[in-house]
């Protein structure tokens, strides 16, 4: 377990570095966590397939404005390493996620006043005009300062919590796990339709209706459904760009002959 914990400490320090030093280019997502977290711990199968169904759960929450997200990464890492670590199923991990995911919020959200603090500092720090300590400073705070409380907490987790999660998860009735193994199914479900709520119009709706025939009509797999969707994509993406440029284009016969008639 301890070694397993530092692995996942390891790809939570990696994953944040690499957002942290490239302005946030999606690492910290699911899709890509999960995945490098199964690798790490030996179960690379088991980290793409709970990453795909975690995406499709986390992918409507956002922090937007002062609202406080669940911590998608950290919820993705500590559900995988339980479901490897214990020989559980998917969707058991998959049910632990979005608790885990709240309570790190909540926890990152704690330590909020502390970075605040520092603001003096760095105001202080730029104003002097020094590029390079400044940005030597600025990497070292997102490698470590900022990163510690949220990497002890996994390690904690991961290293003395899975064993106590799974007693406790054995001694359910098994009625309760059913129950939660099956909204853990549902999660993805809910993960959409946070979604589609955000991106629902009379344009799109069509096509939403469009891949649901696909998918339980026709019985087709979900790499189609996806490829036939990007040719509708590209084909609607050049014919609307040919009509603006036609729109675009001038029109200097019609020009000619009003300067002729007056």
């Amino acid at each position: 377990m301890v070694q397993a914990a530092i692995m996942c400490v390891l790809a939570y320090w990696i994953i944040q570095a690499i957002d942290g030093m490239l302005s946030w280019q999606t690492f910290s997502r699911p899709i890509v966590a999960a995945p490098i977290t199964g690798l790490l711990i030996g179960d690379l199968r088991t980290g793409i397939v709970m990453g795909g169904s975690l995406e499709a759960i986390f992918m409507g929450i956002s922090a937007i404005g002062g609202s406080v997200a669940a911590d998608a990464l950290t919820s993705s890492i500590i559900s995988v390493a339980y479901t490897v670590l214990t020989k559980s199923d998917i969707e058991t991990g998959l049910a632990i996620a979005m608790p885990i995911g709240t309570l790190m919020s909540s926890f990152n959200s704690l330590l909020s006043p502390f970075f605040a603090a520092l603001s003096p500092y760095w105001e202080e720090l730029a104003a002097k005009g020094d590029i390079k300590k400044f940005r030597i400073q600025t990497i070292l705070f997102q490698l470590f300062i900022q990163r510690i409380a949220g990497a002890v907490v996994l390690f904690l987790a991961v290293a003395f919590g899975t064993s106590a999660l799974e007693s406790v998860w054995s001694s359910l009735p098994g009625f309760i796990t059913r129950g939660l193994g099956a909204a853990s199914s549902m999660m993805t479900g809910v993960g959409y339709a946070i979604l589609m709520s955000m991106l629902w119009s009379n344009e799109v709706g069509i096509y939403f209706f469009l891949g649901y025939v696909l998918a339980k009509y026709l019985k087709m797999d979900s790499l189609s459904i996806a490829l036939i969707g990007a040719t509708f994509a590209f084909t609607i993406f050049f014919i609307e760009q040919k009509i603006n440029e036609v729109k675009a284009a001038p029109t200097t016969g019609n020009a000619n002959n009003e300067e002729d008639f007056f």
